[in-house]
């Protein structure tokens, strides 16, 4: 694989941590600052916002920009805004830096996204958009507990003090080891090269771009059912101690770990069956875990076994947005990695719903399951769709409109005739 990869791949263990990190140290902003629980959580709020609205508006506003230069300018983003985090005098300041750190998140993914698929052959894409991801996975297991314990022994500002070291390192990594060219929109045979807002936007009518992303919300989000509760459900349910969820967590994340890898490894292989399998495992998982979560050994069992399902989903269904939109992908790319964040504000808010009516703690991992079974009945629809000729059968999206052969594609099987 292209070393540049590695310097995507340390961008994304940098926003991993970032985003994560934040939720062991509510305590120290609390103590220091003199807010509330609730108010401290603006740190995590705000940053979750920030993903979702700088997402699309990074994507639109780089579409003509070389992609090598649109990350530059989002690990720039992400660099200045946890230094300000670092050295914030006030809350509202450091929940500002949270915002511009935030700004990049979509767009690099994104970005990143579509420069790793382009930067292999065709065959190994999902594998090279894997790769990228595993900065990220990485970081539930290294960056977010080190970050965790650094802030809570020493210092929290330090913790961001060293975040904006990696921001700065994946920074000089992307200017000197990403190709000035990385990404740049491929043209199929026999079809007008889009390029820009409108071919971005048009992008987004494809029917199987908007499958994708629903698959995303519903697919991933059912995992944070899970662990948005997780604490709750380990000391309440399972009887572990409140010391001992932050290793439950690291378990989690060598879950996120695997599921990326063999997710990458077979989406390049047979894209759809993964789904199948990896979407039924997750609702099944789901499902089993409101009996599991009442057993420490079966509970340290579960918890892996549905991150690595759920992360097992994210290559797939990025390549398959890169394949669906591949004349314009950048916008289309960047909103998939919104629908993360969407689905994991949706999974909840759900749960809590569940929570606040009475039912047992356990409960919310049967709201992720029915998530995970409709993201499952979307994937099947697609694929229902595709072999009927409906929204892809093997085509692209132009800027004009029209849709030309992807190269290497299966035909529809209106075009099967001999």
């Amino acid at each position: 694989m292209p070393i540049a990869l590695l310097a995507l791949a340390i961008g994304a263990f940098g926003i991993g941590t970032t985003e994560f990190v934040v939720t062991g140290l509510l305590p120290e902003f609390e103590a220091e600052f003199g807010v509330s629980t609730s108010l401290a959580g603006f740190t995590a709020t705000g940053y979750a916002l920030g993903v979702m609205a700088g997402a699309p508006v990074m994507a639109v506003a780089g579409a003509r920009a070389r992609p090598q230069r649109m990350l530059m300018l989002m690990m720039v983003f992400f660099t200045v805004g946890n230094a300000v985090s670092a050295l914030a005098p006030a809350f509202g300041v450091l929940v500002t830096g949270r915002v511009i750190a935030s700004l990049a998140h979509g767009a690099f993914f994104g970005i990143g996204s579509v420069v790793a698929a382009r930067l292999v052959a065709p065959g190994k894409r999902a594998g090279a958009i894997a790769l990228m991801f595993t900065g990220l996975t990485v970081a539930n297991v290294v960056g977010v507990p080190l970050g965790t314990l650094l802030g809570q022994q020493v210092s929290w500002r330090l913790t961001f003090a060293a975040i904006t070291a990696v921001g700065l390192v994946a920074l000089l990594g992307v200017a000197t080891l990403v190709p000035r060219d990385a990404g740049r929109t491929e043209a199929a045979p026999g079809a007008r090269t889009g390029g820009g807002l409108r071919g971005e936007l048009v992008a987004l009518r494809h029917p199987q771009v908007l499958l994708a992303m629903a698959m995303t919300v519903l697919g991933f989000g059912g995992v944070f059912t899970a662990i948005t509760y997780i604490a709750e459900m380990m000391t309440e349910g399972a009887g572990y101690a409140e010391s001992s969820v932050t290793w439950l967590l690291v378990l989690f994340g060598v879950g996120l770990v695997v599921g990326n890898l063999v997710g990458g490894r077979y989406a390049d292989r047979a894209l759809m069956p993964l789904l199948y399998v990896t979407l039924t495992g997750l609702a099944a998982a789901l499902a089993l875990f409101t009996v599991t979560a009442h057993d420490k050994t079966a509970a340290a069992i579960t918890l892996p076994l549905i991150g690595a399902l759920g992360f097992a989903t994210v290559p797939p269904l990025q390549k398959r947005i890169l394949d669906n939109a591949a004349q314009a992908p950048t916008l289309a790319s960047a909103l998939n990695i919104g629908a993360f964040n969407l689905g994991n504000a949706i999974a909840a808010w759900l749960g809590g719903l569940v929570l606040s009516a009475g039912a047992g703690v356990t409960t919310p991992n049967l709201v992720g399951a029915g998530m995970a079974l409709s993201a499952l009945a979307l994937a099947l629809l697609a694929a229902r769709l595709e072999k009927r000729g409906t929204g892809t059968g093997g085509r692209i999206v132009t800027a004009s409109g029209g849709s030309a052969r992807i190269p290497g594609a299966a035909p529809p099987a209106e075009d099967a005739r001999v």
